[in-house]
């Protein structure tokens, strides 16, 4: 009993260190949505602690998976998620639950935690595929070939179309509504403004006060 506790134990431990590690060190500082944070939270610990209990019993294992069932297919209305942060929520449930319900497996609970959070850490990497986009355009012309619909976002967007699903064509308002998949260009214009030189102010030019270009003209005749 006595190591049953013990090991109970180790499992809150690693499952709070777990979800730590996974809100604090991997969802928050790469998608910075702070709602979001207490519903991690908030659902790994109670599902962790639901666990526990039920795995207690001898009906334990069944309950769990229905447990896991019925969460799984919740979805929040009051607002729109992303793809990537349910994966995030299927991690908090997936966590909690190897550290409610695996107090028989031991160490091999810990380890696939930690298989989760590698999972994430690497599947959700901004390095991973950083160039691919995807975005829904509403364009002022209705397209009706493919080849020509993909030329013109391609000149639209300046980069490599890798697919334009068209959503809605009206041909009343002469508009294509489209959901375009691309590789962004590896610079664009802002980045190659940033890194240029700022150019020197020069004397006389508008908007310049006039007591600037006194002070300038005042300075460089010291200087001489």
């Amino acid at each position: 009993m006595d190591q049953t506790f013990l090991i109970v134990a180790v499992l809150i431990v690693a499952d709070l260190v777990a979800v730590a590690l996974l809100v604090f060190a991997l969802y928050f500082p790469r998608h910075r949505r702070r709602d979001l944070v207490v519903a991690y939270l908030t659902v790994n610990v109670g599902v962790l602690a639901v666990s526990i209990v039920l795995g207690s019993s001898t009906i334990g294992a069944g309950l769990g998976l229905g447990l896991f069932g019925v969460l799984s297919i919740i979805r929040l209305r009051s607002s729109e998620i992303e793809q990537h942060e349910v994966a995030y929520y299927f991690a908090a449930l997936a966590i909690g639950l190897l550290g409610g319900l695996g107090a028989s497996l031991g160490w091999l609970m810990i380890g696939l935690m930690a298989l989760v959070l590698a999972v994430l850490a690497v599947g959700d990497h901004p390095g991973l595929f950083r160039r691919s986009r995807q975005q829904v355009l509403v364009l002022d012309r209705a397209f009706h070939d493919e080849r020509e619909l993909h030329d013109h976002l391609g000149a639209l967007l300046g980069a490599r179309i890798r697919s334009a699903r068209v959503d809605e064509l009206d041909l009343v308002n002469d508009s294509t509504t489209v959901t375009v998949r691309f590789d962004a260009p590896r610079s664009n214009r802002a980045d190659a403004s940033a890194r240029r030189p700022a150019q020197p102010i020069a004397s006389g030019v508008v908007g310049v006060p006039a007591e600037v270009d006194a002070r300038t003209a005042q300075h460089e005749g010291a200087a001489r």
